[in-house]
């Protein structure tokens, strides 16, 4: 693999967790923060923006997914895929817990 493709492993892996709560909270129906609200990433954003800003989060996550070959017979791809993925879900658990108190 190329040098890019290992770094597109850790950010595949990010922007597809990130795109795990948008989508939860959108067909829930819940409002979320979004970067389209006021503020951005703190005012609530509609359960509508937040499914789409998901589903957008996960085309770029798949084409990220297939740019960097994330594949099981490298498993630094694997280990970096999972790195972004645990890197954005603890990031996010520390950004968000003050939603759940209003």
């Amino acid at each position: 693999m190329e040098w890019y493709q290992y770094i597109t492993c850790f950010f595949a892996g990010a922007v597809l967790a990130n795109a795990m709560p948008h989508f939860v909270h959108g067909i829930s129906g819940e409002k979320f923060p979004t970067p389209f609200a006021k503020p951005p990433g703190k005012g609530l954003s509609t359960p509508l923006t937040n499914t789409v800003w998901a589903l957008f989060n996960i085309i770029i996550g798949y084409l990220l997914f297939r740019v960097s070959k994330v594949s099981t017979d490298n498993l630094m791809s694997v280990v970096l895929m999972f790195a972004g993925i645990a890197s954005m879900s603890i990031m996010l658990s520390l950004h968000f817990p003050a939603k759940d108190k209003e």
